[in-house]
């Protein structure tokens, strides 16, 4: 039996431009997020229906859980309402689960990059060096990140044992989890880049893991 995950980062915030660490700081979708997440919906349930053995026919009104039958997501507004956007067409309810939420960035939090290059040179240095060795001031460590987000990770896909589901996180918790798929060294959790609203797809065979699609964001 074959469960496939889409694992998805939130669509883009309010004030993205500015490049900042949010961390837990609770930052609600902009405009353009919501687009996204309404796109990437109307994609997930293409993709789910044209990648069915036999293809499943379209959904109908009044239908429920054909196609996804559940949806994750961290306990912050942003991957709330991105994960409230997937799970419409499939008339389910996203269950929220605050061990998915992003890390936390200490007193990082809320500043750019710039900021935290000006203010803290050497420690930024080190952590963006190496996010396993050094850890974000008065913040979470990588090692700290990775057992909560692993140990619910692995429940959530521990309960399925075939159809489709869905995460809706952020882009920590999602490099944290494709390196644990990948049995990529969390010192590279930066070699994965994960863009506002984009997509993995992750097909587990028994249980054994193989990742078809990695970073894919639907144009607006």
């Amino acid at each position: 039996m074959v469960t496939t995950l889409y694992l998805i980062r939130h669509g883009e915030t309010e004030g993205a431009e500015k490049r900042r660490y949010k961390g837990t700081i609770d930052v609600p979708l902009s405009e353009n997020g919501v687009m996204q997440m309404e796109q990437l919906s109307k994609y997930i349930v293409r993709e789910i229906i044209n990648c069915s053995n036999p293809p499943r026919p379209p959904l109908l009104k009044g239908d429920k859980g054909r196609l996804l039958t559940a949806a994750y997501c961290s306990d912050l507004s942003r991957a709330i309402k991105s994960a409230e956007l997937i799970a419409k067409p499939h008339s389910i309810n996203p269950i929220i689960v605050s061990s998915l939420r992003e890390r936390n960035f200490g007193i990082w939090e809320g500043m750019s990059f710039d900021e935290i290059k000006e203010k803290y040179p050497e420690e930024f240095n080190a952590w963006a060096g190496n996010p396993l060795k050094f850890s974000p001031m008065e913040g979470e460590s990588t090692l700290e990140m990775k057992e909560r987000v692993i140990g619910v990770f692995e429940k959530i896909i521990g309960n399925h044992n075939s159809g489709c589901i869905a995460i809706v996180a952020h882009g920590g918790v999602n490099r944290i989890i494709l390196c644990h798929i990948l049995g990529i060294p969390l010192e590279n959790i930066f070699s994965i880049e994960q863009y506002y609203g984009c997509l993995n797809i992750i097909e587990f065979w028994d249980k054994y893991p193989v990742v078809k699609l990695v970073n894919r964001v639907i144009d607006v």
